[in-house]
């Protein structure tokens, strides 16, 4: 996915933006590489099959989603098709300005929570009229907490020299064994981090990276609470959001689970997700 295979890509199938110049992003997510494109827009390319159906899912909800939303999202404004031995789709979205979210920045910020509160609160309140009550597409579909439990077990065991095995362990049982979600399915963002956050003159902008998007049990979006903000950032996040405990416990093992997946996957060889995943997996063993 060098930038002459993008260039091929963009002017074979967009010809109108053919000539603008391609910068490649660095660094991107895990699931995609980026290159922005002119001045105001982006390309994103799926890295493997696993997220080949994020162009797609993100160019039908976004633009509906986006009205409702008080941070601005990426609205893709056209989805590719493969070519030139790319075999995935791909996509094109406006150009969000932005630096990326930091606890060091925004850790202790009451503004910053209620920002990230208000954000959840109106993602969940957001009402498909193309869903029938009760029906929820297979790309849309959370993963359970207990579909985690296996690769979350084995991880602890795995960084038992690094984290507290006996504390996680402990964090871990407690979220699978608190009740679900009890209410109405609600829309949730499916990978609510710092580094899918934009700020823009020190105040959150934006949120990026909807792969995960879907509808069901909100708690994987109490994720931010421990990537991005202290103890009592997360007070005033919690009152904010009206967070139950048993919610509160499942966001908690959500945190532990896809912090000590990133750890154990990342963190000998990538010291930005070290840093980033230990403190995730440290706070979230706060509560």
């Amino acid at each position: 996915m060098d930038a002459a295979l993008v260039r091929r890509l963009v002017d074979a199938q967009f010809p109108r933006w053919a000539g603008l110049p391609l910068r490649l992003l660095d660094p991107a997510g895990s699931d995609h590489v980026i290159y922005r494109l002119g001045r105001e827009l982006s390309v994103r390319l799926p890295r493997g099959p696993g997220v080949a159906g994020q162009a797609a899912k993100e160019a039908e909800w976004l633009p509906r989603l986006a009205p409702h939303l008080p941070l601005a999202v990426p609205v893709p404004v056209a989805v590719g098709r493969p070519g030139f031995s790319y075999p995935w789709p791909w996509s094109v979205s406006r150009w969000l300005d932005g630096e990326v979210a930091t606890a060091a920045a925004l850790a202790d910020s009451p503004a910053a929570a209620v920002a990230l509160a208000r954000f959840l609160t109106d993602l969940q309140r957001f009402a498909s009229p193309d869903l029938p009550a009760g029906t929820v597409p297979a790309d849309l579909t959370g993963t359970p907490l207990a579909d985690r439990d296996r690769a979350t077990r084995a991880a602890i065991a795995e960084v038992s020299g690094v984290f507290d095995a006996a504390a996680m362990t402990a964090l871990w049982e407690a979220a699978l064994a608190a009740p679900g979600w009890g209410r109405p399915p609600v829309w949730f963002h499916g990978d609510f981090h710092t580094g899918n956050l934009l700020t823009s003159g020190g105040s959150l902008s934006a949120v990026i990276d909807f792969g995960g998007l879907g509808i069901g049990d909100p708690a994987c979006d109490l994720t931010i609470a421990f990537t991005l903000l202290s103890a009592a950032g997360r007070a005033v996040f919690r009152a904010a959001l009206d967070v139950d405990e048993a919610t509160w416990t499942r966001g908690r093992g959500c945190a532990l689970a896809t912090g000590l997946g990133a750890y154990t996957f990342h963190a000998a060889t990538d010291p930005r997700v070290a840093a980033q995943t230990t403190r995730q997996i440290t706070e979230a063993l706060i509560g």
